[in-house]
């Protein structure tokens, strides 16, 4: 059970992740919720947010009941395996996180606020895992789409991780990188709470709260 552990929690090296596929794979055309496209057209300024917090499916649902929110959608991202199924995300061999696509009208939502409901709703200290999900791709991760979205993650990381300490919880583990490919999740997963009110979601903030981000 430590090694399955130690595999699953470890980020795999390039000559042992799998070696995927060069075809997406299939998933939903329309959101479950909403019924707007999944991977577009989307109306004209629209932006994109990929955030990590744990198991997909709270985390969607917790971001799709945001005003301002166009559309959400589950996938893969941030390891080393193109178009992987979840089977092998869960393996622990691609290196893949468990994110949501959030696009959102920055005029009636802005990623202020969307980071604020990144931190106040999980645990963003516990490295490769999220309370009793344990893997790669259960770790906290912001992927920003600029130099500037870059600047008010770290900051609002900061501001956070603040707060955090003050609260007897340690450093915050949570990865702030450039936007890597996104992959779509297959068509089960997609809005999996919407299809599924009584399934699983593991989602529990700390309880920190701040007034602002910036």
């Amino acid at each position: 059970m430590i090694r399955l552990f130690s595999k699953k929690t470890r980020y795999p090296r390039a000559e042992e992740a799998l070696a995927g596929r060069l075809q997406p794979i299939p998933t939903a055309e329309n959101h479950f919720v909403n019924g707007h496209k999944l991977k577009g057209p989307y109306p004209e300024a629209m932006r994109l947010a990929m955030l990590g917090m744990g198991c997909f499916w709270g985390v969607e649902r917790l971001f799709w009941q945001i005003s301002g929110v166009w559309v959400t959608a589950v996938g893969y991202a941030g390891g080393l395996t193109p178009n992987p199924t979840y089977e092998e995300v869960c393996s622990g061999a691609t290196g893949h996180n468990e994110v949501v696509r959030i696009v959102y009208d920055p005029q009636k939502v802005d990623l202020d606020h969307l980071l604020k409901v990144f931190w106040e709703n999980h645990d963003p200290t516990q490295g490769m895992r999220q309370g009793n999900d344990i893997g790669t791709q259960y770790r906290s991760g912001i992927y920003v789409s600029s130099r500037e979205e870059k600047i008010q993650a770290e900051a609002s990381c900061s501001h956070y991780q603040q707060r955090l300490r003050q609260a007897g919880y340690g450093d915050i583990t949570t990865e702030i990188l450039d936007a890597p490919p996104f992959y779509f999740a297959e068509d089960y997963h997609q809005q999996y709470l919407a299809k599924n009110p009584g399934g699983y979601c593991a989602l529990r903030g700390l309880g920190v709260t701040c007034p602002s981000v910036a």
